[in-house]
Parts: structure tokens; C-alpha cells; sequence
């Protein structure tokens, strides 16, 4: 599944939109993309593990590389490996930065936190991979506030649903803490995450 195919095309392809905005796109075709797509295909397991690990890969806009190396992190842990993988990936900046509201979707997030845009306890971080720690603040540095994208989150307008309970988030000040390691069932991302711990340990 390449990562540089429409976004509108992979939601497809995962079976939910990954944006807000290919929700119409999804909703008018919601069926697997190609001359195939309506039909009705039998999945071997290992394709219905697959597409597991895609949909989650793709929900945190990360290579194939960077998933493997976070799914092994959490397999030498002694905590349940499918819970961890998902809190570990939540950690990241650019997740952080889309889940507090700070960016519209973890691609803008990406962006913002690779362009020089946010800060961690102060300092400017320009890796999206950096794994944000409990009690560190997060924050659109002072340079950057006026920028458009920043005065839209300001205003609110990215907020969609409940606030993850794991950060406080001051969007008039453009700033979120990290209080703790989210939990999975916290985490509003859509996946078997056993399926994709499967899908490594195969």
C-alpha cells in the first residue's frame, strides 16, 4: 500500500476515512478501490492481519520501518504488547501535536513539528518520530503563533470530540502536557491491535 497514493484512495482501500475531509469520498464509494473493489473476495488470515497493521500504520502516517521498530520496542516489554505498540505510537510529537488540536491531521501535525514549528519544554524539535515524555510540554513556539494554521487551532476548530484525557491542552495558548502513557481504550485510533501483534510474531 503506497503511502503516496490519494488519501481518499487508501481510506478506501482501509475501510474508514483518515481525514475528515475524505469522509464525502468514502461515504459515496465505501468499497475497496480497483475493478475488484465490490466484489466480494475471500481474505487468508494473513491479509486480514495485513490490512490490520495498514490501518494503524496509516493512521499514524509512519513507514513500514518506523512500525516494525516500535512493535519490537514493545515486544520486549513485559506489558501487553498490542496496548504498548498503540501508547507508544501515541507518544510521538506529531501524534501529540494532532491529538491536542494544534493541527487539523497527523499530516499537518507532521509537517508542523518538521518545519520547526513546535517546541518541547522549551526547546524547538523538528522530529515528528520524538517520543514525547510524561510531564513534557508541548508548544507552538512564540515565532509561530500568527501563522494561519495556528490561529485556526487557537480558535478551536480542529477539537473534534472529547479531549484525550492523557493531555491538558490550553489551545488559547497554543500548548499541551503529556500527563501520562495513554491507555489503549483511550486512544481513538481503529484497530485489532492483536492482529497486528499477529501479523509481527507470524
Amino acid at each position: 500500500m503506497n503511502q503516496a497514493r490519494p488519501k481518499a484512495r487508501i481510506s478506501r482501500a482501509l475501510g474508514f476515512p483518515l481525514t475528515r475531509k475524505d469522509t464525502r469520498y468514502f461515504e459515496r464509494r465505501p468499497y475497496p478501490p480497483g475493478v475488484h473493489g465490490r466484489s466480494r473476495r475471500k481474505t487468508s488470515d494473513y491479509q486480514v492481519r495485513l490490512l490490520e497493521k495498514q490501518r494503524l500504520r496509516f493512521q499514524y502516517n509512519i513507514s513500514e520501518k518506523q512500525m516494525r521498530r516500535t512493535f519490537e520496542e514493545a515486544h520486549r516489554s513485559t506489558a501487553k504488547t498490542g496496548d504498548l505498540l498503540v501508547s507508544l505510537l501515541e507518544r510521538r510529537l506529531d501524534a501529540v501535536v494532532f491529538r491536542a488540536g494544534l493541527a487539523r491531521t497527523i499530516y499537518q501535525a507532521r509537517q508542523a513539528v518538521a518545519h520547526g514549528h513546535i517546541t518541547v519544554d522549551g526547546a524547538k524539535v523538528d522530529r515528528p518520530s520524538y517520543r514525547v515524555k510524561p510531564g513534557q510540554v508541548v508548544q507552538v513556539r512564540e515565532s509561530s503563533r500568527q501563522k494561519a494554521p495556528f490561529q485556526i487551532a487557537a480558535a478551536g476548530a480542529h477539537v473534534d470530540g472529547p479531549t484525550a484525557p492523557y493531555l491538558s491542552t490550553n489551545l488559547a495558548e497554543l500548548t499541551t502536557t503529556l500527563l501520562r502513557a495513554p491507555e489503549r481504550r483511550e486512544v481513538p485510533v481503529i484497530c485489532d491491535e492483536q492482529l497486528v501483534v499477529e501479523f509481527y510474531s507470524r
